[in-house]
């Protein structure tokens, strides 16, 4: 397969392998609602952050959508946008590089961009995710050819891009997403008697139905609608979807014998109408050898509506990107995405409950759309506007915000979540761990590097930490057998072994334990199938 390769490729490439793994340390004051909604918003560099999330979130992330900096020269407040292409995508790969660690098996990315590095970022992400969990590349149309863009020679760019992946894709599975359509003009007849047995119906032309439903003649009723006759006609249809109708004529050769004995039929006797019951499928009706197609089969539940719509496809030209300048009401000049766009993102690819991620927040929206969608979601900024945009931004949403989605969503407020800043090294540079480090934290920090998958803290806290793949994992440190004697405390010795022993229940397979040291012989670990590792000289400092 084809790699990328650029000046600093090697150690670019590296980065997120030596990037420390930090302490998230929470800013309560900051913080808003309900704070064990499960919903993180941490401001700081994102490589850092996405290191301190590997040990508890790794594998654990439904769908990420990022918006990173398109290195396109626009030059705004809040991102440096104006990157030489190798600096670019020395800062791009080890994000993405964590962000696969962070997704589940079942997950999917999504990454916004325009032209500029695009060619280069689908060869970077087929090296790291296959090109085999390629899945599509949306062209998302953001404006129109208008103002100061309609007098630029030459094309006038009104497109972006939205790179999708999946984690695996032999485990990877789309949600059905539709679009609204211009009503079909092709269902043009109308079942005048639709509550008699269906042998009597009778077809009249649909102009017909609507002129009879405002007493009016057919050739007026456009005149006293004027402008709006479109309108109500298609609200007409909605309203008797049931009884308005295309005939058409099935593909004979490639339907059942019973359909195609029925077809016969109804050409031997063109006035009769044929019905064919079917399970599991809508039923066939059928006269003069055509089938009658009803209207209500068109339509979809979009955004709360019942209207005519279509399957989603890769060309996305129905969400501008125009006058987003008060939603959520906050200002990000050239920055900011519209919600309905990140809300079709996670309509495709996550539902209710599912954990959602964007580690270049910007301004807030994609965490205001998982808040409004019911999705839990970490959202990650570097600068001062994840204070001064994010924080006030889900603050308003929380209360009931009725910008962007809100009332496609039908939202009304609740929910919550913590903020957090980078916290000091878990391992200081020689590799020492960071005083005052608590249990929890190593133990999380242990257990991943051991895995690769995060650990779930138990209500009660044991040396043992666990049992992953066959293998036990337990971890003695900072006091957690309450023992300050020489032969206990963080010492491995046949006692603290013995209380190991009556956490771990009935697993009785291979031990790892990690400890300052052990007093026991190689006889004795090997005879009871344990593996000892010295802390701190043996705990992974880059898992």
């Amino acid at each position: 397969m084809p790699t990328l390769h650029w000046l600093t490729r090697d150690e670019d490439v590296r980065a997120a392998e030596k990037t420390p793994t930090r302490l998230l340390e929470e800013a309560p004051e900051l913080g808003y609602g309900d704070r064990d909604a499960g919903n993180l918003l941490i401001q700081g560099d994102n490589l850092e952050a996405l290191k301190a999330l590997l040990p508890y979130y790794a594998g654990q992330v439904k769908c990420i959508y990022i918006d990173p900096p398109f290195n396109t020269g626009q030059a705004f407040e809040h991102y440096d946008d104006n990157l030489e292409h190798s600096i670019w995508l020395g800062m791009i790969v080890p994000r993405i590089q964590m962000l696969h660690d962070l997704l589940a098996s079942s997950g999917t990315i999504a990454v916004h961009l325009d032209d500029e590095e695009l060619g280069y970022f689908v060869v970077i992400m087929d090296e790291i995710f296959g090109r085999s969990n390629r899945i599509n590349i949306v062209t998302f149309t953001q404006g129109a050819a208008v103002g100061h863009k309609s007098i630029n020679p030459g094309l006038v760019t009104v497109i972006n891009y939205i790179i999708i992946y999946a984690k695996d894709k032999s485990n990877w599975t789309p949600y059905r997403v539709f679009t609204a359509r211009d009503r079909d003009k092709r269902y043009s007849s109308f079942i005048k008697n639709v509550d008699e047995p269906y042998e009597q119906w009778a077809l009249i032309p649909l102009s017909k139905a609507f002129a009879d439903s405002a007493n009016m003649k057919v050739n007026e009723h456009k005149k006293v609608f004027g402008d709006n006759y479109e309108a109500a006609l298609n609200e007409f249809v909605i309203e008797n979807s049931y009884r308005i109708v295309q005939p058409v004529s099935p593909d004979y050769k490639n339907v059942g014998q019973e359909t195609r004995k029925i077809i016969d039929q109804s050409l031997a006797e063109p006035n009769r109408i044929f019905l064919q019951k079917r399970e599991n499928h809508s039923d066939i009706y059928l006269q003069k050898g055509k089938r009658w197609l009803f209207y209500k089969d068109k339509l979809k539940k979009i955004d709360g509506q019942l209207i005519a719509g279509e399957p989603l496809t890769n060309l996305w030209n129905d969400l501008r990107s125009n006058n987003l300048h008060n939603e959520g009401q906050v200002k990000f000049p050239k920055g900011k995405k519209p919600e309905a766009l990140v809300k079709r993102v996670f309509d495709l690819f996550s539902k209710p409950g599912d954990l959602v991620l964007d580690s270049f927040l910007g301004s807030g929206t994609t965490a205001a759309v998982a808040q409004k969608m019911g999705r839990r979601y970490i959202g990650i900024e570097l600068g001062n506007h994840a204070v001064t945009h994010c924080v006030p931004r889900l603050q308003k949403v929380i209360d009931g915000e009725q910008g962007g989605i809100s009332k496609a969503q039908n939202w009304h407020g609740g929910g919550g979540f913590r903020f957090y800043r980078l916290g000091p090294p878990v391992f200081m540079g020689n590799g020492a761990i960071l005083p005052d480090i608590r249990f929890p934290v190593l133990a999380a920090h242990v257990w991943f590097a051991e895995t690769g998958i995060p650990w779930t803290q138990p209500a009660r806290l044991t040396p043992f930490l666990g049992v992953h793949e066959g293998h036990g994992y337990a971890l003695l440190y900072n006091g957690i057998l309450r023992e300050k004697s020489t032969n206990g405390g963080n010492v491995l010795t046949r006692r603290s072994l013995a209380t190991i022993r009556r956490a771990q229940g009935e697993f009785m397979g291979p031990l790892t334990v990690y400890g300052e040291r052990t007093i026991l012989s190689q006889a004795t670990l090997t005879a009871e199938a344990v593996v000892f590792k010295q802390t701190p000289y043996e705990v992974k400092v880059n898992p």
